[in-house]
């Protein structure tokens, strides 16, 4: 859905460009709701990246953090929104939320059908990827990029 797909092409970026310590995984949890669960189990810190309807122009980057981030997502944009606040609100419940959540999000300027971000979006994707990295790096998680 054009802009909702920003996360995941953030975490294709940082994917195919970097090597990661072995705890540290990246993945594309968009639609998975609720199956992601398993996956909060045993961790420290969480970043998430994601479309956000932030109330400002199209491609506005922002960093929230903690409590937040589920507020982030009372305007959800999508279903697979409702799914991640889902996640956070269960995972609450059953006592494994991450100690430590980032979320970096940007403003779509378009959620309608189809696969192209727009040219706001597409013109933050190094940004956030840059901000992802900030962020690792602040945990003591050191990244090498890819040699090609």
């Amino acid at each position: 859905m054009t802009d909702d797909g920003a996360g995941i092409r953030v975490a294709q970026r940082l994917a195919e460009g970097y090597e990661f310590p072995p705890e540290v995984t990246v993945m594309d949890g968009g639609t998975l709701g609720l199956d992601l669960l398993v996956h909060l189990e045993g961790v420290d810190r969480l970043l998430i990246i994601d479309a956000v309807e932030t109330g400002g122009p199209a491609g506005t980057v922002v960093r929230m953090t903690d409590e937040e981030i589920p507020t982030a997502f009372e305007s959800k944009l999508s279903s697979h929104q409702m799914g991640l606040k889902d996640l956070l609100a269960v995972s609450v419940l059953c006592g494994i939320t991450p100690p430590e959540m980032v979320l970096l999000g940007v403003q779509p300027g378009s959620i309608e059908l189809g696969t192209d971000l727009t040219p706001e979006v597409e013109a933050q994707l190094d940004t956030l990827v840059d901000k992802a990295l900030l962020e690792l790096d602040k945990w003591g998680v050191r990244v090498k990029p890819v040699r090609r």
